[in-house]
This record gives C-alpha cells, structure tokens and sequence, in this order.
C-alpha cells in the first residue's frame, strides 16, 4: 500500500519513489479472473507544476514483482522502461496548443514505454511504443483528459492489460497532522500537547497527482500452478505483489548532459502500506528501500516491537491503558505484516505465505466472496476498496458519487475513469466515478 517520502534518499529522487501498491481481484463478471495491480511513482505532485510537468524518469526501470510460491522471490515480474520524445525543442512549453489525441503535434513532450515479462531467465516483450496521455494541464491544453487517458489503456493479448501516466492519488491520509507528532485531529483535546478543539481529519494527498502504472493480469497467469483456485483456503490462492525502481550504478555528468551506465540495483521498494515510513528507524530506511523482500527478517524487530505503539501511551495519556501495560512482541503484527495469517485464525480466510518473512503485498483469490486485506512483500490480501478514487473515503464517494462501491470497483474507474487532477485551483473532487 502507502509510502511517501518514507526515507531520506528516495525523498531526493521522486522519479524512482514508489508510493503505492494495490492488487485486488476484480468481481465484474465481464473481468473474472483477472487480479489488477496498481503501482504509484512521483509522489505529491502539485497539478499546476508547469512548464515542466511530471514524468516517468527514462532512466529508471520500473518493474512490478509477483512471488507465487512463498520463497519472497519474485517468480513473476513485469518491467517498464519509459523513452521521452521532444519534438520542439525551440520553445518552453509542455504543448503548444490543445492536445485532443495522443498523437497530437501539439503535445511536445510525448512518452512511450516498452513493457516486458519476466519469468526466471526467461524474457518477453509484451509490447512497445505504448503512449502515456499527457498531464492533466487544464481546460485549455487537454480539454478531454478522460478521452486521453482511455486511448492510453492497452489491450496487449492474453488478457493482459495496460495504463501507465498521471492519475489523481486515491490513498487517504493526513499527513500535516500525523507527522506532527504523531497527532489525530479528531482526539486533540485528548493528545499530551492540548490544541483547543477537535477537527475531522485531513486527506493531505487530495489535490495532488502521482503517476500510476496500472496492470490487469489472468489470475492463471500469476498463480504457481498456473490455476485459478476456486477455494481461498489454497496455499496457490496467495501470492505476494511488491514494486520496485533501479537506476544504473553508473552515472556521468558533464555540460552535455547525463549518461548513465552499468548494472541495475534496486533504490526503492514498496508492498505492504507505511512499513518503512513508520515502522523501520530512520538509520535503516534507505537499507531497507535497497533489499529484496527474502530479507525484511533483519527488520522483524521493529514489527514485533513498534515505536508508535509505544509513544501512543505517551501521547494520548489514559487513552492507550492495555497497549500501555503490554510487554510482549506483536505476534498480530509480525503475521499480518510479515508471514500473512494462516489458515484456522479467521474462519474461510487465510493469506499465508509461508514462514519467511517479506514485506510484500499478499493477495489473496476469493472463491464466493471478496478478498480481505494483508499487509507487507504487499502481504496484503486484495484490496477491496477503491485504488485510484478521487478520494478513498466513505463519506466522500456516497457524497459524490452514491453508494459505496467496495470491491465492485472497475477496471475503468482504477485505471481510467479517474482523471488526474488539473492544473488549475479547484476545491472540489474530481466526480468520475463510475462504480456498478
């Protein structure tokens, strides 16, 4: 899930930051048995950040990494490497005049990418010279940001399907005030430093923009067995989904510009929401961002024993009086963000991915009903809400949009229907939501 800005290096190098990760199965009959995983990158972009708007870095490889055997090795990955086109160089703007189709000779700045499976040793390219649409500028430049974004969607054959550029970020957190000391506004006048009055939370990422790379894959062509389990009590009916970034280990500068060179080595990672934003210390971060997921056990310290959980006491006197008294390693913790939970604890649902202990997202296949969330490899189980909706709240989408559309969410509304917000002041949430 959710991790921005989570460690010191990473923060300087946006391009290569992944923020986000969801895989969820998909529940209309027109999409069964296919699971849709989400990956973010470029974290907090402000809409209006022009003339040079947000991009994928062509120097990063973006990859998505499945494990579907429980070793916390990716059996099963997808890699994106980004090729930016300038087609003018003799003038300062993004475009020169309304982009009303990817091929638009006013869309100066194009970006195309070329994506690849990988399996073991062995490599396919599913496609390339795919169109990213534009940033979302304003009512001007892209008068029709949705129409851009669906003909950005691929179809590249055996049911696999492709999107990758901005989209408007759909995780909900308040970060002003959380990061603030760990406060919550809606219990300030419970909090240790008393601020007069309480307030609803904050969604501090409504008006911001990341860059979305957003796949749909059969469930038959990720499981170990290359099966679609019918019972989610299977050990094939989990698998583990985590991004990554590399940047070549070489890098040469001079007054014509960058070059770079040599073997690829991870600078970012993420599964499972927050883990190294809050859980791992600040020395160990960016160590973390640049392992594999087989080694998150040198970090099971901190799960079984989090800072938070002992500052909450602290912070909110009174409030915490069990967490307070308890001197013991967060056995719930350690499975729901490390091993996954095994069978026989939570009745017709498991998402154990054996006893090593990744940070990956672990997903879990329903048989008659949705799938319930894990945590970290992404061990989280699919995420059943929605991944890119304007804003992930409740109160939010039944004020927009009607009823809460929990797991029904579409193919449409994760990876299109939901623009990216403009470049222009706007109060209000984007309203496309098309749930059924």
């Amino acid at each position: 899930m959710s991790s921005h800005r989570e460690a010191p290096e990473i923060s300087k190098d946006p391009a290569a930051d992944s923020t986000d990760t969801y895989a969820f199965v998909s529940t209309n009959p027109a999409e069964a048995g296919t699971v849709t995983i989400i990956t973010n990158y470029i974290p907090l972009q402000f809409p209006a950040g022009g003339p040079n708007f947000f991009e994928f870095d062509d120097d990063v490889l973006y990859r998505i990494n499945v494990d579907n055997n429980g070793d916390s090795k990716a059996d099963v990955a997808y890699e994106l490497k980004f090729h930016t086109e300038l087609r003018n160089p003799e003038t300062f703007l993004y475009n020169t005049g309304p982009i009303g189709a990817l091929d638009s000779p006013n869309f100066n700045r194009r970006q195309t990418y070329t994506i690849t499976e990988v399996r073991g040793k062995s490599r396919t390219r599913l496609a390339e010279g795919l169109a990213c649409p534009p940033c979302n500028i304003g009512p001007r430049s892209t008068p029709s940001y949705g129409g851009l974004a669906d003909a950005s969607t691929y179809s590249l054959g055996g049911g696999v399907r492709v999107f990758a550029g901005q989209r408007l970020d759909g995780f909900y957190v308040d970060l002003g005030s959380v990061f603030d000391l760990g406060a919550l506004r809606p219990f300030q006048s419970l909090y240790l430093i008393n601020v007069p009055g309480s307030t609803d939370g904050v969604n501090a990422l409504r008006a911001f923009n990341v860059h979305t790379i957003a796949l749909q894959v059969p469930i038959g062509r990720l499981t170990v067995d290359g099966s679609t389990p019918g019972d989610v009590m299977s050990a094939s009916a989990v698998i583990g989904v985590w991004a990554s970034a590399y940047r070549q280990k070489g890098a040469f500068r001079d007054v014509n510009g960058t070059s770079t060179s040599g073997p690829w080595t991870q600078v970012s990672r993420l599964g499972n929401p927050l883990f190294n934003e809050v859980i791992v210390p600040m020395g160990d971060k960016d160590r973390w961002n640049r392992l594999e997921p087989l080694q998150d056990s040198e970090f099971a310290q901190y799960v079984a024993r989090p800072e938070l959980a002992g500052l909450l006491p602290v912070l909110y006197p009174g409030v915490f009086p069990n967490l307070a008294g308890l001197d013991a390693d967060r056995a719930d913790l350690l499975a729901i963000l490390l091993t996954g939970i095994p069978g026989g604890i939570i009745p017709g649902f498991q998402n154990f991915t054996g006893t090593t202990q990744p940070t990956c997202c672990g997903s879990t296949w329903p048989s008659a009903r949705p799938p319930a969330r894990r945590s970290t490899e992404s061990s989280a189980a699919i995420w059943p809400a929605c991944p890119t909706a304007a804003e992930c709240s409740t109160t939010w989408w039944r004020s927009n949009c009607g009823r809460w559309p929990g797991p029904r969410i579409r193919w449409s509304t994760a990876a299109t229907r939901l623009t990216a917000r403009r470049g222009r002041s706007s109060t209000s949430p984007t309203r496309r939501c098309r749930a059924r």
